[in-house]
This record gives structure tokens, sequence and C-alpha cells, in this order.
């Protein structure tokens, strides 16, 4: 996904900070919600992070961030929550009935 990178941590891609100056390094769990927030929403929307982004947020020190983030409309959210092994939360995202209600969906 990276248009722009920032000079700290190379795994920071800076396309998701358009309204304000990407950080060169996250500091805290709130900058971290705050980078998983743009995160996911730009993967549900099709926009795929780089590797060294996928590998960052996948590192055990994520874990409270994420944990914080509650993006329960969000299907990357989920992924996340469950790449932490913390417990299922629902999913408040939009579930379209041919997809819900298809048999062959639990094989998936």
């Amino acid at each position: 996904m990276r248009s722009s990178s920032v000079p700290g941590d190379s795994w920071i891609d800076g396309a998701l900070y358009p309204d304000t100056e990407a950080p060169e390094e996250l500091h805290g769990v709130a900058e971290r919600v705050d980078f998983l927030a743009r995160l996911c929403a730009a993967w549900d929307f099709g926009l795929l992070p780089d590797a060294e982004t996928v590998a960052e947020i996948r590192r055990a020190e994520w874990g409270e961030a994420v944990d914080a983030c509650r993006l329960l409309t969000s299907p990357v959210y989920h992924l996340l929550r469950s790449w932490h092994g913390l417990a299922p939360l629902p999913y408040l995202g939009q579930q379209m009935a041919y997809i819900r209600d298809d048999p062959s969906l639990a094989y998936v």
C-alpha cells in the first residue's frame, strides 16, 4: 500500500495519514490504536499493507492496542484479534444474506 513512508520506522505507511503528517514512531497505546484504526480501514477497503507492516502488528507488543481498538465493524480487526489470541468479539459489520446463508461458508 505504501505511497509514502516516514524516515523513522520503515513499516509505518505514510499513506495512512492523509489528514496529518505521518509519525516517525508510534509511542504508547493511543498512537498504536490510531494506527490500527487507519490500517484496518484501508485494508477493509482493499488496500493491502506491506509485509513489514503486517509483521510489526503481529508482534506480541501490539496485543494491548489491538484489544483496545474495538473496531467491531472491521473484518480485519477481527483477524488481528485472532492473530493475537484475543477472545472473539461480535462482528457488527454488514452481513450479506447470500453469503451468510451459504452452507459452504463453514468450509471457508
